[in-house]
């Protein structure tokens, strides 16, 4: 196993070899042979069978059954189901044909002589749903694309045989990321497509996402360094609404990466699944897999390469939960199941590469909401492709599959003591819902959406203001750019101002200059509202609007004349540095895009001094494109930067992200620079560990203590200690090159943003000095022993119906090992963590105690744990 051994470096480096000695791992990576006369010797995992049930570890008192394994030759790999209008399941082969059969009796296995095939001239579904006596079907043929698109199947003779297909729309995908599920509308009168950003957008007939969208990235935007997807731009993946015949197509939602599945919840929320780009792992960009809340005309800011758009952008909207890495795929909420209530109102999301199904528990909060998840079920592997509530049996029904590797469905259901009775339906939040809703009524031109909603775009509630805004773009600009320019409420103006300024300019992406509504004149009127202003009477999120909206008016438009520049400078020069760090992300941007003559002098130390790789990335970023104010000493330390930068680790993109940034920076040198800068642009990096990097941060640290839970004693309530020191420990013994908190860190440990409502100090700390003692269930390692006896432990992060890949160096996400499946003999769920004990023994005790309250105070300065004694 290679993680306990990485972490070794870290003593290692710091020259703590008793300390590196004692922690040396038990286990090699590849343990030996087993002896000859061993029995099992030989004996291949059953390939045709899919995962037993007593490798799936399930809730308390939840019961799985594994009904049938599907005959991969015959029936392909399932990867879409539902509940027809008589009980039935029907499901797809993700390369072949539709199969329906009646769910069997509770306790028996599924009669495999009972399967019909359907025959409809179809294939590649994935997405199913029964609706006016109809099955429709989203294809995504991967060998075929222009089979791609928007089916419904009917009885030619009534008679319940599936025979005639229709083409509503055709469309066209890309791989996995193209046409996928097919939800019912809560109106009982239309469908919603969910569609991935790898499908071509198609023609519709009215969109409530306001019809402007650009790129808006203020400095040229780095596309993926392995190619993926770079020649793809906004709107990313839609959600489309269908009406009952297939003529009427609206744009719901847009701006996602690569949605599968979609859920709406009892009131008519709709919910979805977004993914993860995992080669951007460690960068500032990257956004783990998410639970979003698709409200009318809602942006969720994908694009392409590193120029995804932060979550706190104001120009696009938040997710409700971050999950973590995966592959995400169904959806269902649990309404119907015979579930305790907490689980018939909960949000299923199933995960493809990480076997996991989560229940995910909403909370109202203002217009939306916010979530908490767990762990429902998991096992390895258990790709896991959709889910259905059976409301016949009240069962949960969910199948594996996809990608050609072994498929099966399995049954969920409760065996315990608690009621089933069915839940009522939350209420809570609902006035400011309807209030949203009442908003989103004008996202269409109507003469009455200026007076509904421009009261409502000071609103403290995010949703709010953004159902507002969202209406005032649908209307003619016309009508109320004068408006938004002389709005004397500042909280109103600034969000007036970000709407005049997305519907106007010239996107070179995606408008021509005559799209434009906004001539030149009228913009130097917005910039000049911008500058007035008051600083120091908007909050942090205003703040942000107003700077994101500078960054969006400059770029939809040709560069400002040299007086407006300096006009700009002088007012937004001052605030740089800022408070917080999204702040200063915008700010430097800005001040770069105008070539401030002082930035450079500015953001070099907030380079040097940032505890991560992704807020470091992010100001090394922005001043590639700087040409002023540097001097030799400066550029110096940003090209020493660089040097540094070569030991950090993150997804497969990462060292080509690292490589354009640098290529980019070099090509903003004048010959007379490059001259100067010779020596430290001929240097080659030393490459070390991230944990051999993370040592220099602990430079001194000599003594080693063996820490007990008891030793440190630490008390009920943190008070007094150093936010600052927390921060820096935190970064220096490796937390942050598996766990993410707050924008920053990896993805290959638990998310710790939450800690501080999950833990007390005691409990924080005795997780982290016995990291086996309770695993956390979404990280648990597998073992995959083959038939030589060696032995594999990892994370599994893909597989097919060759190869299982694992991580076994969480420091490393991109790193993986292959292993051939023909010859495992078993993958079993490890015991032991991939975190070694023994990461805190060479900090003092007032330094474990500043990180651990810096890790439940969730990253705020302003928690209580650091207030004076």
């Amino acid at each position: 196993m290679k993680t306990p051994a990485t972490f070794l470096v870290l003593f290692t480096a710091l020259g703590l070899a008793s300390l590196a000695q004692a922690q040396a791992p038990a286990t090699p990576q590849a343990r030996p042979r087993k002896a000859s006369n061993d029995p099992d010797a030989g004996k291949s995992i059953n390939q045709n069978k899919a995962t037993p049930p007593e490798r799936i570890k399930a809730m308390k008192d939840f019961k799985v059954e594994l009904l049938y394994s599907v005959p991969i030759a015959e029936q392909g790999s399932w990867v879409a189901m539902c509940v027809d209008n008589k009980g039935r399941l029907i499901v797809s082969d993700q390369y072949g044909s539709l199969y329906r059969f009646a769910p069997p009796a509770p306790g028996q296995p599924l009669d495999p002589s009972t399967i019909e095939h359907i025959p409809a001239p179809i294939k590649a579904a994935n997405g199913l749903l029964w609706a006016f006596d109809a099955l429709w079907v989203g294809v995504n043929d991967y060998e075929n694309a222009e089979n791609g698109g928007l089916y419904r199947i009917t009885s030619s003779h009534h008679d319940d045989q599936l025979d005639t297909v229709e083409k509503l729309r055709a469309m066209k995908g890309r791989g996995d990321h193209g046409i996928h599920a097919v939800l019912p509308g809560p109106d009982g009168k239309s469908v919603f497509l969910i569609t991935g950003d790898g499908t071509t957008p198609t023609e519709f007939n009215r969109s409530r996402v306001p019809l402007h969208w650009g790129e808006d990235h203020l400095l040229p935007r780095m596309p993926d360094g392995r190619g993926f997807m770079r020649d793809v731009l906004a709107p990313g993946g839609i959600i489309y609404k269908i009406s009952a015949d297939g003529k009427d197509w609206e744009v719901w939602s847009s701006g996602f990466r690569n949605i599968y599945d979609g859920a709406f919840d009892k009131s008519g929320e709709l919910f979805t699944y977004d993914a993860d780009m995992e080669y951007d792992f460690n960068t500032p960009w990257y956004r783990p897999t998410r639970i979003c809340h698709c409200v009318s005309g809602a942006e969720f800011g994908w694009r392409n390469g590193a120029g995804k758009w932060a979550e706190w952008y104001s120009d696009n909207l938040p997710p409700v939960l971050n999950i973590g890495p995966g592959s995400p795929t169904g959806m269902v909420f649990g309404y119907g199941a015979k579930f305790p209530a907490k689980y018939q109102n909960a949000l299923f999301c199933l995960d493809w590469s990480w076997g996991r199904l989560y229940a995910v528990h909403l909370q109202p909060q203002g217009a939306s909401f916010t979530a908490t998840k767990e762990d429902f079920l998991n096992g390895s592997p258990l790709p896991m492709t959709d889910a259905v509530i059976n409301p016949g049996d009240g069962a949960m029904y969910f199948t594996i599959g996809g990608r050609k590797v072994q498929s099966g469905l399995y049954r969920v259901t409760y065996t315990g003591s608690e009621s089933t009775a069915p839940a009522p339906a939350p209420t809570a939040g609902e006035a400011a819902r309807t209030a949203r809703h009442e908003l989103e009524a004008y996202h269409h031109e109507d003469t009455g959406a200026l007076a509904a909603a421009w009261p409502k775009l000071g609103d403290s509630d995010r949703f709010i203001r953004w159902a507002a805004r969202t209406a005032i773009e649908q209307q003619p600009v016309n009508t109320w750019a004068e408006k938004a320019l002389g709005e004397t409420d500042p909280a109103k103006q600034v969000e007036a101002l970000l709407a005049l300024a997305r519907c106007g300019g010239i996107d070179p992406l995606h408008r021509k200059p005559t799209d434009s509504p906004i001539d030149t004149a009228l913009r130097a009127r917005l910039l000049a509202a911008l500058e007035k202003f008051d600083w120091a009477t908007l909050n942090n999120e205003q703040r942000i609007c107003l700077v994101r909206t500078l960054q969006i008016a400059l770029v939809r438009f040709d560069r400002p004349d040299d007086a407006t520049v300096k006009s700009l400078l002088a007012k937004f020069d001052p605030l740089f540095p800022a408070p917080t760090y999204e702040l200063n992300r915008l700010l430097c941007e800005a001040l770069v895009y105008l070539q401030s003559p002082n930035v450079a002098a500015k953001a070099v130390p907030l380079l040097e001094k940032a505890p991560t790789q992704e807020e470091q990335m992010e100001y090394a970023r922005s001043l590639r494109m700087l040409k002023t104010g540097w001097t030799t000493p400066l550029h110096t330390a940003y090209f020493e930067w660089f040097l540094k930068a070569a030991n950090y680790r993150g997804g497969a993109s990462f060292e080509k992200f690292i490589e354009f940034i640098r290529n980019d920076a070099v090509a903003s040198l004048s010959d007379s620079e490059k001259t100067e800068l010779a020596a430290v642009l001929a240097k080659k990096p030393v490459l070390k560990s991230p944990l051999e990097a993370a040592a220099t941060a602990l430079a001194g640290h000599t003594t080693v203590t063996p820490w007990t839970l008891e030793q440190l004693n630490p008390p009920a309530e943190l008070k007094g200690r150093n936010f600052d020191t927390g921060h820096k420990m935190f970064a220096a013994v490796g937390c942050f090159a598996c766990h993410r908190f707050g924008n920053e860190g990896g993805m290959t440990g638990p998310d710790l943003t939450q800690a501080g409502g999950r833990y007390n100090a005691r409990d924080l700390l005795d997780n982290v000095i016995n990291p086996s003692k309770e695993i956390n269930e979404q990280f648990v390692p597998t073992v995959i022993t083959m038939l030589d006896g060696a032995q594999h432990i990892g994370m599994i992060v893909n597989l097919n119906s060759d190869f299982v890949s694992l991580n076994t160096d969480p420091t490393q996400p991109n790193q993986q090992e292959r292993v051939d499946r023909k010859q495992v003999k078993s993958i079993e769920p490890s015991k032991v963590s991939l975190m070694p004990p023994g990461l805190l023994n060479i900090l003092s005790k007032d330094e474990i105690l500043d990180l651990a309250a810096y890790v439940l105070s969730g990253g705020d300065p302003k928690s209580p744990v650091f207030a004076p004694h």
